[in-house]
């Protein structure tokens, strides 16, 4: 990290972009922690990651609960609620360890605990690791605050040297796996972890790298753009008009979505799936952080809008044209009869075969 302040504070500005070059192929391992560094100051700084702007829950509303409500759930906080919940009936006289992994400040995991002692279900406990510090001091102090200091043990891990102490009967990836590198690591001391009949519970994003669309997707987004007043192409994230939609790899700087593309492929290859439910793609560009705020829900225009990308993005999603991008999925170890699935996308499926491209 010395070399890289030294970079920012001694040399002159057009000179650092190729000296940078240099010190990552001289040093390999310091791009890994220069983006290890940027990655927690990131998540230091937001007090909520799960802002979303009105048109999402717009979105959310009107397709994603009734795509969620047949399989008993509304949302993946419920989601992850009724697997723990079935796993400490299941087992009265037992405690249910949940491992969370990339926790952050555990609002979602605090969240599920009071769900729990609500129901009053308390044979369970919370094991929650996360790669900054600072955000558990905030999740400490949370689960303090509403009277859980005794449910949950917090921890500092990095993946590459982290051994599960137990076994575990659930564990949890909130948004997390889209920002590890080593995830052939990860889900192999996954697999180590979990218990005999325990579950995996995720729900995430499985797009391609960085995020960025997949040409096949991208040939949509960019006929949609066409057509959007320029008023609906400011990047609240980057502060610009984009007049043409650019297809940003969020992966350069820090972690996000650094091998998202990877992800399905590998779980198809090491768990059975209980329950799989892919969805998203030509939707996200409109209803995430960075244009989604410029969309009113309001609007009749704007509705319209969201509801025919939304028409589109089924459609090609169920011929397998383009592949979803997010997920919510239970896993596991044990054989399964038959995965539960929203109509046709099944986790093979849903894989994209990348060579079609190359």
């Amino acid at each position: 990290m010395d070399i890289i302040s030294t970079l920012k504070h001694c040399v002159p500005r057009p000179l650092r972009p190729p000296l940078r070059k240099c010190a990552y192929a001289l040093f390999p391992s310091l791009r890994y922690a220069v983006r290890v560094e940027k990655e927690i100051q990131t998540y230091t700084d937001i007090e909520n990651v799960h802002d979303l702007p009105p048109i999402a829950h717009y979105w959310s509303e009107k397709y994603l609960v009734p795509m969620l409500e047949p399989f008993g759930f509304r949302n993946s906080i419920e989601f992850f609620r009724i697997y723990i919940a079935q796993m400490c009936k299941a087992r009265p006289g037992e405690t249910v360890w949940v491992l969370s992994i990339g926790a952050g400040n555990c609002a979602s995991e605090i969240n599920i605990a009071e769900w729990l002692r609500e129901n009053a279900i308390e044979n369970y406990a919370f094991e929650c690791v996360d790669i900054n510090p600072e955000v558990l001091k905030r999740a400490r102090a949370s689960a303090a605050e509403k009277g859980f200091a005794d449910r949950f043990t917090l921890g500092t891990f990095d993946i590459n040297t982290w051994k599960p102490p137990r076994q575990y009967d659930v564990i949890l990836a909130i948004q997390s796996l889209h920002h590890f590198v080593e995830l052939e690591v990860l889900f192999d001391k996954v697999h180590q972890a979990l218990q005999p009949l325990g579950y995996f519970l995720s729900d995430d994003m499985i797009g391609r790298n960085g995020h960025q669309r997949w040409p096949e997707a991208l040939k949509f987004i960019n006929e949609l753009w066409r057509e959007l007043p320029d008023k609906y192409k400011y990047n609240h994230g980057m502060k610009q008009i984009e007049k043409k939609f650019q297809n940003w790899d969020h992966s350069v700087a820090g972690f996000e979505g650094i091998r998202a593309q990877d992800i399905l492929p590998l779980l198809t290859r090491r768990f059975n799936f209980d329950l799989f439910i892919g969805f998203g793609n030509l939707i996200d560009p409109f209803i995430d952080r960075a244009f989604g705020p410029n969309f009113d829900p309001a609007s009749e225009w704007d509705r319209a809008f969201i509801d025919r990308v939304q028409a589109l993005d089924e459609t090609e999603l169920a011929s397998g044209r383009i592949k979803p991008t997010r997920m919510i999925s239970a896993m596991t170890k044990q054989t399964v009869s038959a995965t539960k699935m929203h109509g046709n996308l099944s986790p093979k499926f849903c894989v994209r075969r990348t060579r079609r491209w190359i």
